[in-house]
C-alpha cells in the first residue's frame, strides 16, 4: 500500500477478489450505472486470472477499510514497435471522497509502476462534458482531440 494524506493506495494482486468486487461496486455508484458494474459479476476465478494477468493494473484508493475511489487499466503491447502503452479504462471517487487528491494520486501512482515497466505513455479518454474529468487530465498530460467509435458485434448466439 502506498500511504498519501488521509487514503492509501492499494495495487490490487491475486487474492484481492474482494477489492476488486468493492471496486466495481463503487464504479457503478459513481457512473450511477449499477447494473454494468454489478449486474453479471465475474467469477472469483475469473478476477483471480485477471488480477495475475500482468496486461490488468487495478488501484483501489482505501479510506478507514473502504474502498472510496479507484482506477482500472490495460497494458497495451504494440505491434509496431517493441514497446507498451497504458490504457486507463476507467477512474472514479466517490463523490463524498472529492477534491482530496484521490484521482491525481492514483495517476501518480500508475505512473511510478508504468516507469517501472517500461511503458512508453499512458492515455485515457474523457467525456465531452465531464469537466473534472477534462481538468484533471489537462492538468497530468496532453490533450489530443479525437473521436471514438464503438462498432457493434452480432454475436452468433443473437444470429
Amino acid at each position: 500500500m502506498t500511504p498519501s494524506g488521509a487514503f492509501t493506495l492499494h495495487p490490487l494482486q491475486p487474492g484481492d477478489v474482494a477489492l476488486m468486487q468493492a471496486l466495481l461496486t463503487t464504479f457503478g455508484e459513481v457512473f450511477e450505472d449499477a447494473q454494468t458494474y454489478g449486474g453479471a459479476l465475474p467469477s472469483t476465478a475469473y478476477l483471480e486470472r485477471l488480477l495475475g494477468s500482468g496486461d490488468f493494473i487495478a488501484l483501489a484508493a482505501m479510506k478507514g477499510g473502504q474502498v472510496v475511489g479507484g482506477l482500472a487499466a490495460y497494458v497495451l503491447h504494440k505491434f509496431e514497435q517493441e514497446r507498451s502503452e497504458i490504457y486507463i479504462y476507467d477512474l472514479a471517487v466517490a463523490s463524498g471522497h472529492r477534491r482530496e487528491g484521490i484521482a491525481t494520486a492514483l495517476i501518480l501512482e500508475l505512473k511510478k509502476m508504468a516507469a517501472e515497466r517500461e511503458v512508453h505513455v499512458i492515455f485515457v479518454q474523457a467525456d465531452c462534458g465531464d469537466e473534472p474529468a477534462i481538468s484533471l487530465y489537462t492538468k497530468l498530460g496532453t490533450r489530443e482531440d479525437v473521436l471514438h467509435f464503438d462498432i457493434e458485434i452480432k454475436r452468433q448466439s443473437e444470429a
